[in-house]
Order: structure tokens, then C-alpha cells, then sequence
């Protein structure tokens, strides 16, 4: 009868009611907050492909830090870039020509709530994991799939480890010796000067030429993050 009462009365029914606005108001506000972080300072990624490998797999989960707060108001004048030689980066070729932070938030919730399989975004195809070899100014050629690179202001050129903030190993290929350099997987390409804006980003496997071998220098606008931890697995928890 208690139950029955409870059912049928204004009161329980208000009190119920009531209950329900809070918790989709907290929910609400729960989602405004992760759009928030997810838009403007992380974003959580998942490798679909081996371009990365040795080091990096298909399947493995990502944290990435974002750049939209530092492309919206970095100082181009001052030269000053949020990455640096070496660091694995989230590339969206596309982000230049569709930077909005209140599509970037509403984004960040439709992906949270589909577990990432919806966007506001096309992202097929424009977003990609890379690392940074050069930055602007940097004059760099590749030999038996090692970039050399000088850069900016000095004499002397360097192979892309000795440059590099972070230690890593790149796949390399074996190529067939019938293939001539004007093909993309040959192991040299010529000597390039990055202009203003301009940054140079390879894949770790270096037979894949989905990167500036092929696209050419790429603007830093488009780097829209920077690997922070590889969460999962667990057993390749590490700090890119």
C-alpha cells in the first residue's frame, strides 16, 4: 500500500521529478565540462594503423594535449612553437580551414558519448600520428632513410637523432635497388628549406610515405596535439 501511495501521490511524484532534473542537470553539466577539457586541452585518440611501428601499434590508446588555446593566441611574430623535434603529434590536415571552439566542444561531446565512432568533423583521412623531424627554417634531406637536418642559423647539419628530445627507432625498409629516387619509398630525398609556419613530419615506419614525403612541409596550425601517454595497453603504458 506504501508503494502504492507513493505511486499516485503529487507530492512523490514532484519529489521524484525533481530527483530526475538534478541528476540530468549534473549530468548536463558533467558533459559541458568534458567537452570542455577533451575540446580545448586533451583529446583521447586510438592508432588504427602500424605507420608508427616499431614503437608505437594499431590499437594502442593515446591521451593527446591540444593546441587549439596555443594556435588561437601564439604569437606567429615570435616564432615560438608549442612541439619540438622528436615529439609524436596529432596532425589534422583539414583544422586550418575549420577552426571553431564551439564546434570543437559540441565535437568532443558527440565523440564521448559514441565512443568515438561520430564527429561533427570529416576526420577520415585528415587526421593523422606523427612525429616532428623539422621546423621552420630547417634545411633537411634524407639519406638511407635518415634525415639529416640543419637548422636555422647554424653551419653545421645534424642526423634527425641528434636533434631529437626524444629517443626512438624507426622501421627501416629494405628497397628493391632497381627503384630510382623518384620513387617515394627510396631511401634519400633531396634537400628542402622549410619557410615560415612550415614543419616536416615522418612516420617511425619508414616504407609508409603517407607523411611530408608525399604531402610535402606541412603548417603548424594543422598540429593539433602532442602525445602525452600511451594508456593501454597496459603492459606499453609509456610516456611518448
Amino acid at each position: 500500500m506504501a508503494n502504492k501511495w507513493r505511486q499516485y501521490s503529487y507530492v512523490a511524484q514532484k519529489n521524484y521529478l525533481r530527483r530526475v532534473r538534478v541528476i540530468l542537470a549534473w549530468a548536463f553539466v558533467f558533459f559541458v565540462v568534458y567537452s570542455l577539457i577533451t575540446g580545448l586541452f586533451f583529446s583521447n585518440l586510438v592508432l588504427e594503423n602500424d605507420t608508427m611501428k616499431p614503437g608505437m601499434l594499431s590499437g594502442d590508446r593515446f591521451i593527446f594535449s591540444s593546441y587549439t588555446i596555443n594556435h588561437l593566441f601564439r604569437d606567429k611574430s615570435s616564432g615560438a612553437l608549442p612541439f619540438r623535434r622528436g615529439q609524436v603529434v596529432l596532425l589534422d590536415r583539414s583544422a586550418g580551414e575549420r577552426r571553431n571552439v564551439v564546434k570543437t566542444v559540441f565535437d568532443a561531446m558527440l565523440r564521448f558519448v559514441s565512443f568515438q565512432r561520430l564527429s561533427l568533423f570529416t576526420r577520415e583521412d585528415t587526421v593523422f600520428v606523427k612525429r616532428v623531424i623539422g621546423l621552420p627554417g630547417d634545411t633537411i634531406s634524407m639519406e638511407n632513410f635518415v634525415m639529416r637536418i640543419k637548422p636555422a642559423g647554424q653551419d653545421y647539419e645534424y642526423t634527425e637523432f641528434e636533434l631529437s628530445e626524444k629517443d626512438y627507432t624507426p622501421d627501416i625498409p629494405q628497397v628493391s635497388p632497381f627503384w630510382d629516387e623518384s620513387i617515394p619509398f627510396s631511401d634519400s630525398m633531396d634537400s628542402i628549406t622549410l619557410k615560415d609556419e612550415e614543419c616536416f613530419l615522418l612516420s617511425d615506419d619508414r616504407g609508409n610515405t603517407n607523411d611530408s614525403r608525399t604531402w610535402g612541409p606541412v603548417k603548424a596550425d594543422t598540429i593539433t596535439g602532442r602525445a602525452l601517454v600511451r594508456y593501454w595497453p597496459v603492459t606499453r603504458f609509456e610516456i611518448p
